[in-house]
């Protein structure tokens, strides 16, 4: 305005200049002036008809001058009204005449929106919104960019207040006197507005909306866009349990379709989008109970013992869908552990969250309540089995207690087939149910068990018995084939002794036969010549014989017998022996001295 000011003064004194002149003697020094303060004139009229504006800035006009009034109701100006202008000076140099003067000139940051976010909208002009709703309906993909332009927004129906239509990630040269935008970073949210930008405390969430993997999103919409005839409400006549009614995509309620596994860019003010996970889900039902369990054990005598312990089975909720079961059997008190496998389909998901919420809500309030009373009743109540007799069909008794265990098949069909049509109520597809192993009250398996380890004994000691026979035999076997070369050579010595045997009673038997006749002999030869000569004789021959083995015995002889002569003059000749033997000392009998 200054500048204006100046300018006016100095273009007012150069014309007075130029006009009346200066002093005749000067004439060429007032038309210098003249022309000098015309040039500094229209330098200051210069000056207030520019904006420069800088990089990732917008300049936002606020007629001051020569505009008309707006409109009652509007805040923008179409056509040039006094007050907010719709146009925007982009980067840049701008020249209008008087544009600063006319103007108030604001240079305002673009928008900027981060990747993984998108930016709130809120239309601070506009058509007013319909009755009941609280966003804009929002605009067509293909003119989200001209929307983003004031002009177009309010020429083209542009309604005033929260836009259902987003920011994208990306940098934007909004008109801030118009729209306003939030943009939620973690615990920090991000204003642009008519002051600029400004970074505060909140709580606004704009992160974009991620459907991962083995989910679909179930939408809720707040936004009316399409036409009240053509939303009409539709019911799924196949999930009896869940009443509830849907609406086609882009109708207010919530939506039939499912948003599949992708990123997408939602006003979570808008559309309320819920996850339901469409993977096969394991609900578990298990511990809260005391197991007691009888240990048998033998000593090293075969007798038989038991300890009693106990075992405190916790329950987890943040795993397991409920604690176990109890059922009554035959008077008894036997927790039972349930799994079962559960999934929701993508088509039955919109249904889910429109009757309960949740796959949680669902499981605690509609099917858990129903599984437990099912599986009490079939365990406590009786059971169909196959007939034993070999006919057809079924028969059907009271569930016993052994049933848990040895009829557990039967049981868990019997469960899962009632199970499954309470499941199809819900819209919940049930996969699978799996009984867990009965806490059975170990009074009435210990009797069981005990019979069994007792048999299972008999067995083991039969066999143990069998076993060591059999290992005697194969160390039997073993020193057998240790001593083997002993065993040939005592066979053999047998062998051999038995020849010797055999020997020795053939020469036993010649030399009885030898002895027998030498016997004869010598009696016949002692009735010949009579004992005495007979014994004589036998000593004879010894001596000489043994003469014949030792010489030397000769020359010893000689010495020891004296000088005897010796005549025979018996008729028998022998005689001169017996003197000589006598002489010796080898026989005493009668001799003859010589003469």
């Amino acid at each position: 305005m200054i500048w204006l000011v100046l300018g006016l003064i100095f273009l007012l004194v150069a014309v007075v200049i130029f006009v009346k002149g200066l002093p005749p003697s000067r004439p060429v020094i007032g038309k210098v002036a003249s022309v000098t303060l015309l040039f500094v004139a229209l330098i200051c009229f210069a000056s207030t008809s520019y904006v420069y504006v800088g990089g990732n800035q917008v300049a936002h006009l606020k007629r001051i001058y020569g505009g008309s009034s707006l409109p009652a109701g509007r805040l923008i100006a179409l056509s040039g009204e006094n007050g907010f202008q719709s146009r925007i000076l982009s980067p840049g140099f701008h020249f209008e005449p008087l544009l600063t003067v006319i103007n108030d000139v604001s240079v305002l940051p673009m928008v900027e929106v981060p990747p993984g976010f998108y930016g709130l909208i809120e239309a601070r002009d506009g058509n007013p919104l319909p009755s009941g709703a609280a966003f804009a309906a929002p605009w067509p993909e293909d003119e989200v960019k001209d929307m983003l332009d004031a002009s177009y927004f309010l020429e083209n129906g542009g309604q005033k207040g929260l836009q259902t239509t987003v920011l994208k990630p990306g940098v934007y040269p909004l008109n801030l006197y118009l729209f306003r935008v939030k943009i939620g970073e973690g615990n920090v949210e991000v204003t642009y507005d008519l002051e600029g930008r400004t970074d505060a405390d909140g709580s606004t969430d704009t992160l974009i909306t991620e459907i991962p993997a083995g989910f679909v999103g179930v939408v809720k919409s707040n936004v009316q866009e399409r036409p009240g005839s053509e939303c009409k409400e539709i019911t799924n006549s196949d999930v009896s349990a869940l009443s509830v009614a849907l609406v086609p995509r882009g109708c207010k309620g919530i939506w039939e379709s499912v948003l599949n596994p992708d990123a997408y860019y939602i006003n979570r003010e808008a559309y309320d989008v819920t996850l339901v996970d469409t993977r096969v889900q394991t609900w578990k039902y298990r511990g809260g109970y005391v197991k007691r369990s009888i240990k048998l054990n033998v000593d090293q005598q075969g007798k038989i013992g038991q300890t009693e312990t106990t075992d405190k089975v916790v329950f987890n909720p943040n795993d397991d869908a409920d604690r176990a079961i109890v059922v009554k059997v035959e008077g008894w008190e036997i927790p039972q552990e349930v799994r079962v496998l559960v999934q929701v389909t993508r088509e039955n998901a919109p249904y889910v969250v429109a009757s309960v919420g949740s796959l949680r809500e669902i499981e605690d309030r509609v099917l858990t309540p129903t599984i437990r009373s099912i599986v009490r009743d079939v365990a406590g109540g009786s059971i169909q089995l196959p007939r034993v007799d070999g006919g057809s069909g079924y028969a059907v008794r009271k569930t016993r207690v052994l049933d848990l265990i040895e009829n557990r098949e039967a049981l868990q069909n019997t469960i899962e087939r009632k199970v499954r049509v309470e499941g199809d109520k819900a819209g919940i597809n049930i996969k699978e149910v799996r009984l867990g192993e009965p806490v059975i009250p170990p009074e009435l398996l210990v009797a069981r068990q005990r019979e069994q380890l007792a048999s299972q004994l008999a067995a083991a000691y039969q066999q143990e018995k069998l076993s060591q026979d059999e290992r005697i035999k194969t160390e039997k076997s073993r020193a057998t084939a240790n001593q083997q070369s002993e065993l040939v050579k005592a066979e053999i010595d047998v062998e051999i002794s038995e020849k010797r045997k055999l020997e020795r009673k053939n020469l036993g038997e010649a030399e009885k036969s030898y002895l027998t006749a030498l016997a004869d002999g010598q009696m016949a030869q002692a009735q010949v010549l009579g004992e005495d000569r007979v014994v004589m004789l036998q000593a004879l021959e010894k001596f000489l014989a043994t003469l014949e083995r030792k010489p030397q015995l000769v020359e010893l002889v000689s010495k020891l017998v004296p000088e005897v002569y010796v005549s025979g003059d018996g008729a028998d000749g022998l005689g001169g022996a017996a003197a000589i033997l006598r002489g010796t000392g080898m026989f005493s009998g009668s001799e003859k001295s010589p003469n």
